[in-house]
């Protein structure tokens, strides 16, 4: 889902083939519309609560949505906005694609539909550019196309959510796709006030993504605090005005002040500057939940690559390019030299934060069978003129995202083994 043609969804920047209460989930990896409640009435009046999430290039969680409540799969995603499900009848299911989590409107006594005269159904709403109509029964129609040919679209709803002890959301807009090339929906949790996090007034959550991916990969998804939150390491996060309208910022993205990169122990010749938004707002460093691998801008890319090509330049598989944006890939035989003489990587950020991100074979991602590349792309093969840090570099730790204080926190963990 790389790219869409009218906004930016990093969810698809993955190794894809195709492609307060706390709450926790395994990961399985002009005017405006009617206010929204929050999600519950008193999130400090009950404690921490958690379930499971499956990793394998994306973080999907499974969300009971519906009244009664209907298993959905959805990808959980830090760098767009609406939320959208499945939306299919379950005697069509067999047409879906395996272990599809599909959602059944029919089924469900809470689910209703926008209609035209809805404010959302109007074009321009401040703080939401996907593109609306009405379709031929008076209903708001909205549309995904994405640069990798990924297509999602349906009616615009409201449904609810339901979590342990039949805690339920009041309802939430979102989309209720019935075509997508996709067969699981997203979560979209940015800063928009049409997020999820936004809507049902969420102040915190977090996410631990295990180390490797697979079938029974699991890590954890907490929506409210975090018991192990007393060790994070904390990081402001850059705001930017709302009036601001550079052509390259994306302002409802969780942007980091980042400083620079070290590998191996050294700190790499980067001007700060590629990590922050210029005039044009090129050069934004956004964490994203929503992308695997991490992308920089090609100054700083070159300048990773320099090192790498320094440090086991001879073991690089020659001429080979993963997906036209990674280019420092090794042969599976060759992965366990590379993370000796590599050692670990860290992301530098203001104030003296120092991340790690990955330690021997670990600075390694598997792209293909039997090809390992050091996980970074080129954004500028995108066309995107930011930074991201995808998940690739964001495994075996805690990302908490403090919406209330403005900033996120980070803190190791074995993900894999969080009960």
């Amino acid at each position: 889902m790389l790219l869409s043609l009218f906004y930016i969804s990093l969810l698809s920047l993955s190794f894809s083939h195709s492609h307060s209460l706390p709450l926790s989930f395994p990961l399985s990896l002009s005017k405006r519309p009617s206010p929204v409640s929050p999600l519950f009435s008193s999130l400090s009046s009950y404690g921490s609560v958690k379930l499971p999430f499956k990793y394998s290039t994306a973080l999907v969680v499974s969300l009971p949505i519906g009244t009664p409540p209907q298993p959905t799969d959805l990808v959980l995603d830090t760098g767009s906005q609406l939320s959208w499900i499945q939306c299919h009848r379950k005697l069509h299911k067999k047409l879906l694609k395996p272990k599809t989590a599909s959602f059944d409107p029919s089924l469900s006594s809470s689910f209703s539909l926008l209609p035209c005269n809805h404010p959302l159904c109007k074009p321009r709403i401040p703080d939401f550019t996907l593109p609306t109509s009405c379709d031929q029964n008076r209903l708001c129609h909205y549309s995904y196309f994405y640069a990798d040919g990924t297509l999602a679209e349906g009616n615009l709803v409201r449904e609810k959510f339901t979590f342990s002890n039949s805690r339920t959301t009041p309802p939430v807009i979102l989309g209720c796709a019935q075509a997508s090339t996709e067969n699981r929906g997203i979560l979209g949790m940015n800063t928009g006030r049409l997020s999820f996090v936004s809507q049902a007034k969420i102040s915190k959550f977090s996410y631990c993504v295990p180390g490797r991916t697979g079938p029974d990969s699991t890590g954890l998804f907490y929506l409210g605090d975090n018991p192990n939150s007393a060790n994070f390491k904390y990081i402001s996060l850059l705001t930017f005005p709302k009036s601001q309208r550079s052509p390259n910022l994306d302002p409802l993205a969780y942007t980091l002040p980042l400083k620079g990169i070290k590998i191996a122990g050294n700190r790499l010749n980067i001007s700060s500057a590629v990590f922050k938004p210029d005039r044009s707002g090129s050069g934004q460093t956004m964490i994203d939940s929503g992308s695997d691998l991490t992308y920089l801008v090609d100054e700083a890319y070159e300048k990773v690559k320099e090192e790498i090509v320094k440090l086991v330049g001879p073991l690089m598989k020659k001429g080979y390019e993963y997906a036209a944006v990674a280019d420092m890939c090794f042969n599976d035989g060759e992965t366990a030299e590379v993370g000796r003489r590599i050692r670990d990587m860290s992301f530098e950020f203001e104030n003296g934060v120092e991340i790690s991100v990955g330690k021997g074979e670990g600075v390694l991602t598997e792209v293909e069978k039997g090809v390992k590349c050091v996980g970074f792309g080129r954004s500028g093969r995108l066309g995107i003129a930011s930074n991201i840090i995808g998940t690739v570099h964001q495994k075996n730790t805690w990302v908490e995202y403090d919406l209330a204080n403005r900033r996120i926190g980070f803190g190791g963990a074995d993900c894999s083994r969080l009960k």
